[in-house]
């Protein structure tokens, strides 16, 4: 295979109401159990690199470009995506590297200046070929999506992709980043309704924390893109400190980070197979 575009991925997903999974890489073992996990179920999926793996790194070219060869090399289809970019330095250093997918994440500001920022961006990227996804309302953390007022308004939506000319949309339904219990309740009638007036793919962040059957439900009222983070980093960390326990005298990684990106690779394949059953 080659590496995929985004749009390859999730307009015929949205067509047929299946999701594509989109998981979060921190390090080379996430990207090769994710894709692992999609070959074994015979389905595509996302690399993302988000703002904060690419600080962590201290920069985005060694993960991202790494990623890039993963997808190129796999048997599935594969995009890479950089996701909740803030900074346009960022957006613009991805298009440079080859990542053919963006999130420009201009949520925080007002909705006038958000519409500004990812309209000016979105056209950079679209005059280079590159995919563009943004956000509207507030998915933030756990409390802050709860709260009345920060769920994502239909008729505000259907206005800020035509204002932007965004191709995908992430939304704020109920689900909050970064949740490690999957009790997040998401409105699925809000999801159908936005759904019903917006003309592009809907994304759901913070998915972690939602439930399987809840998922379910999103992707059959409307969601075509499920990004998944923190459920994955779980996965991986439990399976590293089990092997750890198991021996003491443990130093070698590839002991213990092996069955770590095993572990992430089984419970992909079986979250791909759910969203596109």
């Amino acid at each position: 295979m080659t590496l995929a575009s985004m749009a390859e991925l999730v307009i015929p997903a949205a067509r047929d109401r299946r999701a594509v999974g989109a998981f979060n890489v921190i390090q080379l073992e996430h990207a090769e159990g994710i894709v692992a996990g999609a070959e074994r179920a015979v389905r595509p999926v996302v690399l993302q690199l988000s703002e904060n793996t690419a600080r962590y790194h201290g920069s985005l070219a060694p993960l991202a470009l790494a990623c890039l060869r993963i997808a190129a090399e796999a048997s599935v289809p594969v995009c890479v995506h950089l996701d909740h970019a803030t900074r346009r330095e960022l957006v613009e250093q991805a298009v440079e590297l080859g990542v053919p997918s963006v999130m420009v994440d201009a949520s925080g500001y007002s909705y006038e200046k958000n519409v500004a920022l990812t309209a000016e961006l979105a056209a950079w990227c679209h005059s280079r070929g590159v995919w563009v996804e943004a956000e509207l309302g507030e998915i933030g953390g756990k409390d802050g999506a709860h709260k009345p007022g920060v769920r994502t308004d239909p008729d505000d939506a259907a206005a800020f992709v035509a204002a932007t000319g965004v191709d995908a949309l992430a939304v704020a339904v109920g689900s909050s980043h970064a949740m490690l219990v999957r009790d997040a309740v998401l409105d699925d009638e809000l999801i159908a309704a936005i759904a019903a007036k917006v003309p592009v793919p809907l994304v759901l962040h913070g998915s972690s924390g939602v439930s399987e059957a809840g998922l379910r439900s999103a992707v059959a009222q409307g969601m075509s893109k499920i990004n998944i983070a923190t459920h994955l980093n779980a996965t991986l960390t439990g399976a590293v400190r089990r092997a750890l326990a198991a021996d003491e005298d443990l130093v070698d990684p590839r002991k213990y980070f092996g069955p770590g990106r095993d572990a992430v690779a089984r419970q992909v394949a079986h979250l791909v197979t759910l969203l596109a059953p």
